[in-house]
């Protein structure tokens, strides 16, 4: 995935949600009934990435990214999301070849793709399954809407389906029971690769397109978390064991010279985190997903809550050690 800084436009919304950016002086959680400023959030981001099994037909994928970009400001107007698709962003992936389908497109839009899969794009014409993430997620509100539209438009439809995420989309794909997934691009790799996540290559499927960025947002109702040093001791959701969160996560701690055993790790999904973080269990969580994403929103709606900000030396650190993430700002009034 391409190396860049981005910028997410700032969505108008009413809830009190704001970033921690530099060392605190308060040795407790801020009241709930006091709104914080609101200020910009530094972190790091990857690339969310719609990829399809090897043998769906071309003319399928063809159509499943035409429909979409062709019509881009109509669903912007179902999602927020839609207004961050990007033709030069969405053909740059080069970990991963791309579908037949998919680079029949983008080359009639001037984009060549770094590799397109030999022997892809050779099934029947049929509907399709999306798997996507949890309810709660970017992946599942998003995949719905462009299901839906897409098979408005088209001879087949397309059913999106929630999942465990990343690397359960991966694992489902390669068992036939999906045909298109939302994933991570270091995950999409890894499995490709045979990586950390995945003990063998999962070489079965391409990529169909990337369609934003998706950021490591470290969440908590704690005003006194300033930093990710400030994790450490602390009980910290780092997402579900195996996952595409959980290795975001480690990479992040190591870059502050952190490790697993520096905090009190629990191991849950968005949904679950935001509860526990509710109910005063945790003291932060990791999560990974295109801001605004509905679990912190509903968590802000209860009181406030902060998201923690890699100060840039770190951010040098970990865009140093991986080519998959790229140095992102979330700015202050996206929640």
């Amino acid at each position: 995935m391409k190396k860049f800084a981005a910028i997410l436009l700032s969505a108008a919304m009413a809830l009190s949600l704001a970033s921690c950016g530099g060392t605190s002086t308060s040795s407790s959680a801020a009241p709930a009934s006091a709104a914080p400023a609101a200020v910009d959030t530094d972190t790091v981001a990857v690339g969310a990435v719609v990829i399809a099994r090897d043998d769906v037909s071309a003319d399928s994928i063809y159509t499943f990214v035409s429909e979409i970009f062709e019509n881009a400001q109509e669903i912007t107007q179902q999602h927020a999301k839609g207004g961050e698709l990007s033709l030069d962003f969405a053909s740059s992936v080069t970990s991963v070849p791309y579908h037949p389908g998919a680079a029949k497109y983008f080359a009639e839009k001037g984009k060549t793709v770094a590799a397109v899969k030999e022997g892809a794009g050779t099934g029947a014409k049929g509907n399709l399954t999306f798997g996507t993430g949890g309810n709660t997620g970017t992946y599942y509100g998003f995949g719905s809407v462009l299901a839906n539209y897409v098979s408005g438009k088209a001879d087949f439809t397309i059913t999106a389906v929630t999942s465990g995420g990343s690397k359960a989309n991966i694992e489902d794909m390669t068992a036939g029971d999906v045909q298109l997934g939302f994933v991570q691009s270091d995950v999409m790799s890894y499995a490709y690769n045979g990586e950390r996540l995945f003990d063998t290559k999962l070489e079965g499927f391409s990529v169909v397109a990337a369609l934003y960025m998706e950021q490591v947002q470290i969440v908590t109702t704690n005003s006194a978390i300033a930093s990710v040093a400030d994790l450490k001791g602390k009980t910290v959701s780092i997402g579900a064991v195996g996952s595409g969160v959980y290795f975001n996560a480690v990479d992040v701690l190591e870059a502050y010279g952190m490790t697993e055993n520096d905090i009190k790790p629990v191991y849950q999904s968005f949904g679950d985190s935001a509860d526990s973080l509710k109910d005063g269990k945790i003291d932060a969580a990791f999560i990974v997903a295109g801001a605004p994403t509905t679990a912190i929103t509903d968590l802000a709606a209860s009181g406030s809550v902060y998201l923690v900000s890699l100060d840039k030396d770190h951010t040098d650190t970990l865009l140093a050690a991986s080519p998959f993430y790229s140095a992102y700002t979330i700015p202050a009034g996206t929640y």
